[in-house]
């Protein structure tokens, strides 16, 4: 078995009113950051996994999130894996 580092980026999908982000880029342009404007929020999940092989390790992350890391209905993700 191999060991894997991955980092999991999280967002919700593009429609889907991202009321936090709106709630932070209005608050930054009530403190004079009115440049600053489209705030989005995710989510960032790192962690650790073992598997034969890179493939098998995506195999089994891309299935936690669906089954629970993300809300695949309103959330895109995308996970990155690196050898420990």
């Amino acid at each position: 078995m191999q060991n894997y580092l991955a980092e999991i980026k999280i967002t919700l999908r593009q429609g889907i009113l991202d009321v936090q982000g709106k709630t932070v880029e209005n608050s930054l342009k009530a403190i004079d950051f009115p440049m600053i404007s489209s705030v989005r929020i995710g989510k960032f999940v790192t962690l650790a996994v073992s598997a034969e092989n890179k493939e098998k390790a995506l195999e089994i992350l891309d299935a936690a999130c669906k089954g629970l890391i993300a809300n695949p209905i309103i959330e895109d993700y995308f996970i990155d894996i690196k050898e420990a």
